[in-house]
């Protein structure tokens, strides 16, 4: 009697074990299947919605004045190095090229660093050497030149948009290379940004301009159209880096769906790229003004003044 209890026990305790596994296993695959529903549904947060801490006004001014006074010095370099510079601004429509441009030359002197933004080409130019008129604008000595949108029209909106054919397409990724080494070899310095912008935040920036009055003349019928053609300006982005981002002249991408962000890691990028020593004259003292010898200036009465409205 004994051994049969014990081995009713026995078995009783092995099934209680066994049920118990089960259970634990279930429990787990539970666990598992839920942890898989939960990962499925988690969608990436945006840069707007990250966990890095979002830049005050204060802290991006503050260190927006040190990278131009920076950029004070460099172009100051640049003139009495007699260097030549060119960068390129690439990217989608709204990544923030223009608000980064506007930020580097607002303190620097126009006839050491100035913009070039070419409209559509004209008859003349369209039956020109491609490069024609971009080599137009390239720097003298002692230049920078910035370029918004530049030859890469071609790579980008001409071919997603049929303004060129396809024989120029690749024609131009295969002369490009060699178009941008010949630069280099003439002793041009040569810095490529491409500004990278997420689905979201170009529809949001989009909506923002067509609500603002005074930004709406930034959308223009091209630029809605390349909301329809994301995928397409995608693959030719793609395209474009695989033949013309060179060891000597890279592409360096920018992340710009936080624009103060963007702003000033270009710029610091930018600084560092050009080594330069720094140039600033030695205090200045304002001479004394010219005495009074007796000059009697006209009536008032005779001037056309604006009116104080405000």
């Amino acid at each position: 009697m004994k051994n049969k209890k014990d081995d009713a026990a026995h078995k009783s305790e092995k099934g209680s074990k066994k049920d118990k596994t089960s259970a634990e296993t279930k429990k787990k695959a539970g666990s598992t299947t839920r942890s898989k529903e939960t990962s499925a549904k988690v969608e990436i947060p945006s840069n707007n919605e990250s966990s890095i801490k979002k830049l005050s006004s204060k802290e991006y001014e503050k260190e927006l004045c040190k990278l131009q006074i920076e950029l004070v010095k460099l172009h100051e370099w640049v003139r009495f190095k007699g260097l030549k510079v060119v960068v390129l601004f690439e990217g989608r429509d709204a990544a923030g090229k223009g608000g980064t441009i506007k930020r580097i030359t607002e303190c620097l002197n126009p006839r050491i660093c100035r913009v070039v933004a070419l409209g559509t080409p004209t008859e003349k130019e369209r039956n020109q050497w491609y490069f024609q008129r971009y080599v137009a604008q390239l720097p003298t000595a002692g230049e920078m030149v910035l370029f918004d949108r530049s030859w890469y029209n071609r790579a980008g909106v001409e071919h997603v948009m049929g303004f060129c054919t396809e024989p120029e397409y690749q024609e131009f990724l295969h002369s490009g290379p060699e178009f941008e080494r010949l630069l280099l070899r003439a002793g041009i310095i040569l810095i490529k940004y491409w500004f990278s912008v997420s689905n979201e935040e170009q529809e949001r920036r989009f909506l923002q301009r067509i609500n603002d009055p005074t930004k709406r003349w930034k959308l223009s019928p091209m630029d809605l159209e390349s909301r329809s053609r994301w995928v397409e300006y995608s693959r030719a982005k793609d395209q474009m880096f695989l033949y013309t981002s060179l060891p000597e002249s890279p592409w360096w991408v920018v992340n710009s769906d936080d624009k103060m962000r963007a702003r000033l890691n270009c710029i610091h990028h930018l600084l560092g790229q050009i080594p330069y020593d720094d140039l600033t004259p030695a205090p200045i003292e304002l001479p004394a003004r010219q005495p009074d010898t007796g000059y009697v200036r006209p009536p008032k009465s005779d001037q056309s003044f604006v009116p104080e409205v405000y």
